[in-house]
C-alpha cells in the first residue's frame, strides 16, 4: 500500500512540475494553464521594460537575434529548475545571435530579484514585468510561460511549464541555423 501511495505522490509531483506554478498571486486566473495568448506564427509584441538596474530595455534592441522571452518568478520552483539550462544556452549560443530575456513577475523589489539572479549566476537580461507586457503576450496565466522568437520577430514556439533542457535546446538550435 505504501509503495502505491508513493508512486501516486511522485506522479502528482511530476505533473505539477511539468505544468508550472499555476496562476500568479492575485491574478484571478484559474489553476489550469490557458491556451489563450500569442501562438506560433504571431509577431512578437514591441515592449520596453526596466532591467534590474532600472535601465530601459526594449525588445527592439534584440532585432535580428533568436530570442527566448521567459516569464518567470523567483518563487516558482519549475522556473528556477530551468535556470541552469538557460544559463548554459546563453553562454553557448549568445555569440551566434541568441538572447534570453527573463521577464520577472515577482512583486518583490528589483534589488531582491537582482540578488537572486546573482546568486544563481544568471548571465542574461532580466527585466521586471508588468500587466502590460503580460497582456501584450496574451495573458500570462501560469509560469513559466516561454516564447521562442525567430530573427524576424515571429513567435516560433510557446511553451507552458517545463520542457526537458535537451529538447528545448534543439528548438533553439534549429532557429539559429
Amino acid at each position: 500500500m505504501n509503495k502505491h501511495l508513493l508512486k501516486i505522490a511522485a506522479l502528482a509531483g511530476l505533473a505539477i512540475l511539468l505544468a508550472g506554478c499555476g496562476p500568479k498571486a492575485g491574478s484571478g486566473a484559474s489553476a489550469t494553464a490557458s491556451t489563450a495568448g500569442l501562438q506560433p506564427g504571431a509577431t512578437a509584441p514591441a515592449w520596453t521594460l526596466k532591467d534590474l538596474d532600472g535601465k530601459d530595455v526594449a525588445f527592439a534592441q534584440f532585432a535580428g537575434k533568436v530570442v527566448v522571452v521567459d516569464f518567470w518568478a523567483t518563487w516558482c520552483g519549475p522556473c528556477v529548475q530551468e535556470l541552469p539550462g538557460y544559463i548554459a544556452m546563453q553562454q553557448k549560443y549568445g555569440p551566434q545571435g541568441f538572447a534570453i530575456i527573463g521577464v520577472s513577475l515577482d512583486t518583490i523589489a528589483p534589488a531582491e530579484v537582482q540578488k537572486f539572479a546573482k546568486s544563481k549566476g544568471i548571465n542574461y537580461t532580466v527585466v521586471m514585468g508588468d500587466e502590460a507586457i503580460q497582456q501584450a503576450f496574451g495573458a500570462i496565466d501560469a509560469i513559466p510561460t516561454t516564447f521562442l522568437i525567430d530573427k524576424t520577430g515571429v513567435i516560433r514556439d510557446r511553451k507552458l511549464g517545463v520542457v526537458p533542457h535537451d529538447e528545448y535546446e534543439k528548438r533553439v538550435a534549429a532557429l539559429l541555423k
